[in-house]
C-alpha cells in the first residue's frame, strides 16, 4: 500500500505531500491542472526514464519520495534481503534527478541502483496510463494470473519442488559425466602414479625414523670409541670411578661405626656407586650393540633418497605422499564404477520427469477447464465497461525442447519443454474493433482504452492477486454516463482486494471514491503551481458537482452529486 508520496520541484510542482487510503482513492481536477504529472511522478519513482527537463525552473534537483507498507508483501521483503537492504514493515523510495546529472535513488536510506528500483516498482505498483510497471502487458506474467485465477497454488508448489529435485539429479548426472571424462583422462596417469607410490610403499614417520638411524650408523666408530672410553673410565679401567668409590665407600662405613653422623652420607655414597654401575651397565649394553656395517649404512641411505624423491613429487612429506595415495586411489575406484552409479542416476531422473509430467499434465488440465469461463467473464465485462465488440482468447500452447535441453518431459513421443510453471506457455489475446484478428494483448490499444481492458481483466483475474497498488490515468477517455457509472463500479469493486488510485474527470467515477483529492493549480507571483487536496464531505459534492456543472455549481449538480456518492457507497 502506498500511504504517502511527496515531489519537490517536479515540473509545475513546487512541494506537494499526499498520503492515500486504503480502497479506492479518485484524483480530479480541471485539465492541466497537474493530475497526470503526479502519475509522471510516480513512474519516475520506480524507475521510470529520468530527463532534467522535469526539474522545476530554477531549481537544482527534483525529489520524489514513496512511502509505502509492505506488511504483507512477502516478494518485497525477500527482494530486499536479498540485496542487503534493511527491512522492515515499511518502505522508503526515493529519487533525485540532479541538473548536474548525478541522478540517485535510495531505499531506506541506502542508494540503490536504478534498475533495483524498477524490480521494487514491478512487485509494488501497476501503473495503467503508461506502460512501465504494468505486469499484464509483460506476456511473461499471464501464466501467473491464470494460475491465480484457477487457484493452482497448491499443484504448482508441488510441482515445483519435484521440478527443483529433478533439476538437481540433471546437474548431478552433469557432474558425474564430466567428472567420468576428466577421470578417464587420468587414469592412466594415476595408475602410473599409484604403482609409483606403491612400489615404494612408504610407512607414516618412516623418513624421521630412518634419519635417526643414518645419522647414528654414520657416527658408529665415534660412537664405539666414546662408549669404550666411558665404560674403561667408570667400571673396568685402573684407578676407575668404581674402584675409587668403593674405596671411599668402605672407609665411610668405618666412619659411620664410629660416629653415626655419617650415616647418611655412607647411604648416599652406596647410592651414587649403584648409579655409576647402572651407568656404566647402560654404556657396556650400547657398545655391544654397534655394528659398523657399511652395507646397512648405505641401504638406509639409498632408502632415505628414494622417500627424499617421493616427497618432493607428491607434496613434500610422507603425510601429504599418503593422502594422494589415498585420494586418486579412490578417485581411481569410482572411475571404474562410474556406469553403475550413471545408470543409477538416470533411472532417478526418468522417475522424477515421469512425476513432473504427471503433475505437468494435470495443472494444464485445470487452466484449460477454465478459459472458456475467463473468456466468457473479460468479454462481458469488456462489454459492460464500453468495448462493445471485443474478443479475448486465453492461448495455451507447449513447445518442444531442443535436442540439448534435459528439461522436458515426453508427449505423444514428443519431447515438450517444461519450467518452472509447467509445461505450458500462456498468452492473452484480444481484439477490440469487430471484425478484426485477435493480437497478443502486449500490443493492443493505448490511452483510455487499454486502461479499461486492464481494468476488466484485473477485475476478472486478479481479485487475489498479492500486487498491492494500482494506478489508472485517462480511464475514462471516449465514455460517459452509463459506461463511467459501470468502469466506477468496477473500480470499487477492485478496491476491496487492492489500493487503487485512478485520475478522472467524469462525476460517475470520482462518485465511487473512498477517499477524493483534487489537483488545483494557481498563480504565485509569475510562477504556475500545482497543488493536491484531500477533500471533506462537502467538499467532495462541491467537486463532484464542478464536474457535473462545470464551475457553475448548481442545486441541481449539488443533488447529483450527493445521489452519486451515494450509489457509490
Amino acid at each position: 500500500m502506498l500511504k504517502s508520496l511527496e515531489i519537490k520541484d517536479y515540473a509545475l510542482i513546487e512541494h506537494l505531500q499526499v498520503e492515500f487510503g486504503e480502497g479506492l482513492n479518485i484524483i480530479t481536477g480541471e485539465t492541466g491542472a497537474g493530475k497526470s504529472i503526479i502519475v509522471d511522478a510516480m513512474g519516475l519513482l520506480l524507475g521510470g526514464r529520468a530527463s532534467t527537463e522535469v526539474i522545476r525552473k530554477g531549481a537544482a534537483k527534483s525529489f520524489i519520495e514513496g512511502f509505502f507498507n509492505i506488511k504483507d508483501n512477502a516478494k518485497v521483503k525477500e527482494l530486499l534481503l536479498n540485496n542487503d537492504v534493511e527491512t522492515t514493515n515499511e518502505l522508503i523510495i526515493r529519487r533525485e534527478i540532479s541538473l548536474k546529472g548525478a541522478n540517485r535513488c535510495f531505499v531506506n536510506d541506502s542508494p540503490v541502483p536504478l534498475t533495483f528500483i524498477n524490480q521494487l516498482g514491478d512487485l509494488l505498483i501497476d501503473l495503467h496510463g503508461q506502460h512501465e510497471h504494468q505486469s499484464l502487458l509483460r506476456s511473461e506474467t499471464h501464466i501467473d494470473f491464470l494460475d491465480q485465477y484457477v487457484d493452482n497454488n497448491l499443484l504448482l508448489a508441488e510441482y515445483r519442488k519435484t521440478f527443483n529435485d529433478y533439476q538437481k539429479k540433471i546437474d548431478e548426472l552433469k557432474t558425474l559425466k564430466k567428472k567420468e571424462k576428466s577421470l578417464n583422462e587420468k587414469k592412466e596417469f594415476y595408475s602410473f602414479q599409484i604403482k609409483e607410490i606403491d612400489s615404494v610403499s612408504p610407512k607414516e614417520n618412516e623418513d624421521d625414523e630412518l634419519s635417526n638411524e643414518l645419522k647414528i650408523l654414520e657416527n658408529s666408530e665415534r660412537l664405539l670409541e666414546l662408549t669404550t672410553s666411558i665404560y674403561q673410565t667408570l667400571f673396568e679401567g685402573e684407578n676407575s670411578v668404581q674402584d675409587i668409590l668403593s674405596e671411599a665407600n668402605r672407609k665411610l662405613s668405618e666412619l659411620e661405626l664410629i660416629d653415626k653422623i655419617f650415616s647418611v652420607t655412607e647411604k648416599e655414597s652406596r647410592n651414587i656407586l649403584s648409579q655409576i654401575n647402572d651407568i656404566a651397565e647402560t654404556i657396556r649394553s650400547y657398545n655391544s650393540k654397534i655394528d659398523i656395517e657399511p652395507k646397512h649404512l648405505e641401504e638406509v641411505r639409498q632408502r632415505l633418497g628414494t622417500l627424499t624423491l617421493l616427497k618432493k613429487k607428491y607434496g613434500g612429506s610422507i603425510d601429504t605422499v599418503l593422502m594422494h595415495r589415498k585420494k586418486i586411489g579412490e578417485e581411481l575406484s569410482l572411475a571404474e564404477n562410474f556406469s553403475e552409479k550413471i545408470k543409477e542416476i538416470k533411472n532417478e531422473i526418468k522417475k522424477s520427469r515421469d512425476n513432473c509430467r504427471n503433475l505437468a499434465i494435470d495443472i494444464s488440465n485445470k487452466r484449460k477447464s477454465k478459459i472458456p469461463l475467463i473468456e466468457e467473464s473479460i468479454n462481458k465485462t469488456l462489454n459492460e465497461l464500453g468495448i462493445e465488440h471485443s474478443s479475448f482468447n486465453v492461448k495455451i500452447e507447449r513447445s518442444l525442447a531442443a535436442d540439448e535441453d534435459p528439461n522436458y518431459i515426453l508427449s505423444n513421443n514428443k519431447k515438450i519443454k517444461i519450467t518452472n510453471n509447467g509445461c505450458d506457455e500462456v498468452e492473452f489475446f484480444i481484439s477490440t474493433n469487430i471484425g478484426e484478428d485477435v493480437k497478443p494483448l502486449v500490443k493492443v490499444a493505448s490511452g483510455g482504452e487499454i486502461s479499461r481492458v486492464m481494468l476488466a481483466l484485473k477485475s476478472v483475474l486478479a481479485k487475489t492477486e498479492a500486487l498491492p497498488v494500482l494506478i489508472f490515468d485517462e480511464i475514462d477517455i471516449g465514455i460517459s454516463g452509463r459506461i463511467a457509472q459501470k468502469v466506477g463500479k468496477a473500480l470499487e469493486e477492485l478496491s476491496q482486494n487492492h489500493q487503487i488510485i485512478a485520475i478522472t474527470h467524469l462525476p460517475q467515477i470520482a462518485g465511487n471514491a473512498h477517499h477524493h483529492y483534487a489537483v488545483n493549480k494557481k498563480l504565485v507571483g509569475d510562477r504556475v503551481v500545482s497543488s493536491i487536496n484531500k477533500l471533506d464531505d462537502e467538499q467532495r459534492v462541491n467537486e463532484i458537482a464542478k464536474l457535473m456543472s462545470g464551475e457553475e455549481i448548481t442545486e441541481a449538480s449539488i443533488k447529483g452529486a450527493k445521489e452519486l456518492i451515494k450509489n457509490g457507497q
